[in-house]
């Protein structure tokens, strides 16, 4: 199974992506297939703008986070980002990709990591007393 760290980045990146109206998250641990990466997150965007947007919210997040991309695919496009992160890879898709392209089916012997997305206790202009 994933290592605590690994969880925690599938935290910071689904709650970036929650925020820009991502929908249908999928964490899974591939970390026994594949060798170099230990969690996929699948993330659904309903266009191409909501995709670039749920993308952009993802990696400034990870940056914030200590999580420096590694690479990035797609974004010109905004079908199908994919976000490399090292252990974490965050692909999100345009909804008709997400059903075409199919990676849960693709992956469905590796087990789901749960989404334990940190929650919010303060929205920017709260006064802190």
């Amino acid at each position: 199974m994933s290592s605590q760290a690994v969880i925690d980045m599938v935290a910071v990146a689904a709650t970036a992506a929650e925020s820009k109206g991502g929908e249908d998250l999928v964490a899974l641990d591939v970390s026994q297939p594949l060798p170099l990466v230990d969690a996929f997150l699948l993330v659904s965007g309903n266009s191409e703008r909501n995709v670039a947007a749920i993308a952009d919210a993802v990696e400034e997040s990870m940056l914030e986070a200590g999580h420096k991309r590694l690479r990035r695919e797609g974004r010109t496009e905004s079908r199908w980002v994919l976000l490399d992160f090292g252990d974490l890879v965050v692909h999100v898709f345009h909804e008709q990709e997400r059903v075409y392209y199919g990676l849960e089916r693709l992956w469905k012997d590796c087990p789901v990591i749960p989404i334990e997305a940190a929650v919010v206790t303060s929205t920017p202009g709260d006064v802190v007393s």
